[in-house]
């Protein structure tokens, strides 16, 4: 294990995915253009065309194993590395038609999540300049690639929030219509005693109630900085001489403009959809070597 290893996602979530895009992209008949190629053995060289961060590269890597596992591999450069225009950051070496079969996929899943991880070391860059808040991610990503998608955030240097409904409570305001912020918590924490509930509160007065109830964490969502500064002020404990201050997540609207007066208003997390949601896809190409 390589101290970058936590930054890719898990062989069992890569698989599957692999397998789905191969086939979307195959089926029925196959790759034809490349059937009409006679073989060859030839070597590519993956490059930046733009500026930014690498992720991606266990899913191309699982793409080319899938099309032919007898394409050699060699990353030059790992998940988070920092791209610039012409930058090498790995070698394919193999027979002409797999490696163009592959090729496209490969690149589809390099460009979209070296994309997340770029605009992600964005946001980063930015929040560091206001405080030291972390930057945070959303479930706002594609439909099957969330644990992809979470892992180019890592590569970008942000964390990863929930990664589903089961990971822990996080009760929103639609949820509130139905039951107040006191008794959820009380619910959550009886049914579920060792999984952390969070409260999304939009208002001062909801914070104080979502911390007297005893909520593990709290969103504080579309508030301006001196909001958040109360906010902050209101979660402060002292407990035996020590300050034990629930963790205080912003989320609503952030931009990158924005980020580093957020960051500077205490709060532990700046949750940021933009992130998987809207991120551009970083320009990478595979040419012959």
């Amino acid at each position: 294990m390589t101290d970058t290893d936590w930054l890719h996602p898990p062989m069992t979530e890569v698989r599957p995915l692999v397998e789905r895009a191969l086939a979307e992209d195959q089926a029925p008949l196959g790759d034809l253009t490349s059937s009409l190629l006679e073989p060859r053995t030839i070597e590519y060289r993956f490059a930046s065309r733009g500026t930014g961060r690498l992720a991606g590269t266990r899913c191309a890597g699982e793409t080319f194993r899938q099309v032919d596992p007898a394409v050699e591999l060699a990353w030059t450069l790992d998940e988070g590395a920092v791209l610039e225009p012409g930058t090498v950051f790995g070698v394919v070496r193999g027979q002409i038609g797999s490696i163009l079969t592959a090729e496209r996929t490969a690149l589809n899943f390099l460009g979209h999540l070296s994309g997340i991880a770029t605009l992600t070391a964005q946001f980063v860059a930015a929040a560091a300049e206001g405080g030291d808040a972390r930057v945070w991610d959303t479930r706002k990503t594609l439909p099957g690639m969330r644990s992809v998608a979470k892992a180019a955030v890592r590569a970008g240097g942000g964390r990863n929030h929930r990664g589903n409904l089961s990971d822990w409570m996080l009760i929103k305001d639609n949820h509130l219509g139905g039951i107040g912020i006191t008794e959820a918590v009380a619910r959550a924490k009886d049914r579920w005693p060792a999984r952390t509930v969070h409260v999304e509160c939009d208002s001062l007065e909801q914070c104080i109630e979502a911390l007297e109830a005893g909520a593990d964490a709290v969103l504080l969502d579309n508030m301006t900085p001196d909001e958040v500064r109360a906010c902050v002020a209101a979660a402060e404990v002292r407990q035996g001489g020590m300050v034990r201050r629930t963790l205080l997540e912003v989320s609503g609207g952030i931009s990158l403009s924005t980020i580093a007066s957020y960051a500077g208003t205490g709060a532990d997390m700046i949750s940021v959809g933009a992130i998987t949601n809207s991120a551009p896809v970083l320009d990478l190409g595979l040419d012959l070597a």
